[in-house]
């Protein structure tokens, strides 16, 4: 099937200043439907768990992958269904939400050191320190409570203020890939009408209820803020190093489908395989054998 590493009409392209209404919520590629989509998920699934055995048994590398998108855009249903083959082991997710107050007291990206995936594993983060160019950005006055030395009043926030976060953020990816970390970034792309339908679907079932908050409502209400801020955050922050993908979220069979094509396609170019072991350590496997065959 296709590599969707390239598909103009998902990755940003580094450097280029992009909208989010330059792309299509309910693009399909060229998939004939859900039957064949979720085949191929399936297909991706299976060989995603042995390029992370690969991973884990190499110990070389890491893979961070950043989940961002809009309420009920199905950020967790992604997780679930292609990460679900994964070896607990080597894989953790973690949710960030409103930050304490002791992370409060800390920069911005503090929270997230320590979630950083290990050499042979995989970090999945749900949101992550791009709220903070994201929800913030919408809130300025959520900056207040971060005590910054530069900022004690909303209208200190200026474009140079965001800028100086588009660079840092940056900086933070460049040097987890140079330090072997391969940044893996996704937007789930839903549209306006479609989230509507998903928020009422929560609502009308018991079983979903639970999935639904008043506050989604609110902040719907900003949605034209949140696309200018989410495509402010596709155009400075997608790098050759750490690329965007706008992957369309309105069919989740298709989103499924496209994370999980790029993912394989992307974890390909690290040409991982299985440690070799020198002679002396192939003579100690024959030498073992010889003792459990002599038994």
């Amino acid at each position: 099937m296709k590599n969707m590493l390239k598909d103009p009409k998902i990755i940003v392209k580094p450097g280029k200043k992009v909208k989010v209404a330059d792309f299509d919520p309910s693009y399909k590629g060229v998939l004939n439907g859900k039957d064949e989509g979720v085949k191929l998920l399936e297909e991706n699934v299976s060989a995603m768990i042995e390029l992370q055995d690969k991973l884990y048994a190499d110990n070389r590398n890491a893979v961070l992958i950043i989940f961002q998108a809009m309420d009920a855009a199905g950020k967790d249903g992604t997780i679930k269904h292609v990460m679900s083959g994964l070896n607990p082991q080597g894989c953790q997710v973690y949710s960030f939400k409103t930050p304490s107050h002791i992370e409060l007291d800390h920069d911005y990206i503090w929270r997230t050191y320590s979630c950083l995936p290990e050499r042979g594993r995989f970090g999945i983060f749900n949101r992550s320190y791009y709220e903070e160019v994201l929800v913030v950005k919408v809130h300025p006055e959520y900056l207040l409570a971060q005590n910054l030395p530069s900022v004690r009043s909303v209208e200190k926030v200026n474009n140079e203020f965001w800028e100086n976060r588009y660079n840092q953020i940056n900086n933070l990816e460049m040097h987890l890939v140079e330090n072997g970390t391969m940044v893996l970034k996704f937007f789930l792309n839903v549209s306006k009408d479609e989230q509507k339908k998903r928020f009422l679907d929560r609502i009308e079932d018991p079983a979903r209820n639970w999935k639904f908050s008043s506050a989604d409502v609110k902040e719907r209400q900003h949605w034209d803020e949140y696309m200018e801020a989410y495509s402010d955050m596709l155009s400075a922050t997608s790098t050759e190093y750490a690329p965007w993908y706008v992957i369309p979220a309105d069919r989740k069979w298709f989103m499924r489908y496209a994370v999980s094509n790029i993912i394989i396609n992307r974890l390909k170019e690290l040409n991982i395989d299985y440690p070799e072991l020198a002679e002396n350590e192939k003579a100690r496997l024959e030498e073992a054998k010889r003792m459990l065959e002599g038994e």
